[in-house]
């Protein structure tokens, strides 16, 4: 790791701990602007970066299948955050930008991360075209709907072309997404149905793969209530087309749970507190904490009754801030792959 990227990190790091929620996201926004119900959002606009505002996201996560037949999962994630709400140029810029990349295979997980000082030029989103780079790792394309994605770490590269098969999805109230009983919002949408093709390098050599990916787009400025700890997100795609985004912000003896189911017609329907259920079946230890890897998904109003279990339960991020992300496989009344997420164990 170089010294700059040394300094970066532990700068984050400590504004993080020193914060309330996981990671900070439950300190308050104080300055910064405030997510608001009946905002309508625009595009392309709104794939770019919103400065005034605290945190946002760009986050990319493909399950693939490689031409030897393994299962591999990627991700590619950068994030903005500011420092203060006053702007200025240069290296006097209160942004910061970091970002994660993970290639998971059955038996393996590769991580890398990259962070950089907004205002210099070696990091940033541009809307139209589209483009969102950090160091030599990109995500771009004349839009949205068509993207070629590169990162590369130790002992790992991916490079990977995606165009989108449907609409985007808003979600929460046409885009405004409440995470707590208290109210904290972000701003959410999703494309959630990429046909994706590309390489793999791996020690043993590159790996042509096929798949599906799934891209997050997220910003706020206190996303989260103080008391919550972290959350489980799931992405999933269902073999009859249909699919589903949820997760539960976990907080003292309860949850809060959210989500969107979404018809093969790419028609979304948000889902209230309390529709989604999520509970953990096994645990796995990894990193020296133990973990939920397979979980009970039940979805009652849409007849969702299904496990989702790790391909890989070693698909631990030990970057800043740490956290387990990984592809899964749904079986049960429903049967297709996915994405999970878990934070703050």
């Amino acid at each position: 790791m170089s010294a700059r990227l040394a300094v970066l990190l532990t700068l984050i790091w400590v504004s993080l701990a020193q914060a309330q929620g996981f990671a900070g996201l439950g300190s308050g926004g104080d300055g910064f602007a405030t997510p608001r119900r009946g905002h309508v959002l625009s595009f392309p606009v709104d794939h770019g970066a919103h400065p005034d505002f605290r945190i946002e996201w760009w986050y990319l996560t493909a399950n693939l299948t490689g031409a030897d037949g393994r299962d591999y999962g990627v991700q590619w994630t950068l994030f903005r955050t500011a420092l203060s709400p006053q702007d200025g140029p240069g290296w006097s810029s209160p942004q910061i930008w970091f970002a994660h990349a993970g290639l998971t295979t059955p038996d393996r997980h590769f991580a890398a991360e990259r962070a950089a000082r907004g205002g210099i030029g070696q990091a940033g989103v541009t809307a139209d075209p589209f483009e969102a780079w950090i160091d030599d790792w990109q995500m771009a394309g004349p839009d949205l709907s068509n993207l070629s994605v590169h990162a590369a770490g130790t002992g790992f590269t991916y490079t990977l072309d995606l165009v989108a098969d449907g609409p985007l999805t808003l979600h929460g109230d046409r885009g405004y997404s409440v995470k707590s009983e208290t109210g904290q919002a972000s701003y959410y949408y999703s494309q959630p149905g990429y046909a994706v093709q590309g390489t793999l390098s791996l020690p043993e050599g590159p790996v042509q793969v096929t798949g599906q990916a799934w891209l997050d787009r997220e910003w706020s400025s206190q996303p989260l209530a103080a008391d919550q700890s972290g959350w489980d997100w799931v992405s999933l795609h269902f073999d009859d087309g249909t699919k589903l985004m949820g997760f539960q912000l976990r907080q003292g003896s309860g949850a809060f749970t959210s989500g969107t189911w979404i018809g093969a017609d790419g028609v979304a329907q948000p889902l209230a507190n309390g529709a989604l259920q999520m509970a953990p079946l096994s645990w796995h230890k990894v990193a020296g904490r133990k973990l939920p890897v397979s979980w009970a998904v039940r979805l009652p109003e849409h007849g969702i009754d299904v496990t989702i279990d790790a391909v890989n339960p070693d698909a631990w991020m030990g970057v800043t801030p740490p956290y387990w992300e990984g592809p899964v496989r749904i079986s049960g009344a429903q049967s297709g792959r996915g994405y999970l997420e878990m934070t703050g164990y």
